[in-house]
């Protein structure tokens, strides 16, 4: 695979992404509009976000902190998160198990 080649699908309201799923993982590599937003939600999924690039403001079990380029976030399974785009951002985020309903 080639990154270029793989298609964007815009997830959720000014969430862009391009998917790569393995039978145990997943991986989105996010750009990001400002201002988009992620409601608060948990998922049964491991993640681990990184923040290649803006000002990206995140919530992980009512804790608010910005992020910003070479951030790492982990996210422990069922633990409720939010976020929003405070620039335009570019994110990785990584899943385990894969997410079945990104694919």
């Amino acid at each position: 695979m080639n990154l270029s080649t793989i298609p964007s699908k815009e997830i959720m309201p000014g969430y862009h992404g391009k998917l790569v799923h393995s039978e145990n993982m997943s991986i989105a590599f996010w750009t990001v509009e400002e201002g988009a937003v992620v409601p608060e939600h948990s998922h049964m999924n491991e993640q681990i976000m990184h923040v290649q690039e803006g000002r990206f403001e995140f919530t992980l079990n009512g804790n608010t902190k910005i992020y910003e380029a070479n951030d790492i976030v982990i996210i422990p399974p069922h633990s409720p998160h939010s976020g929003k785009a405070l620039t335009p951002c570019k994110l990785i985020d990584v899943f385990s198990p894969a997410r079945e309903e990104y694919k």
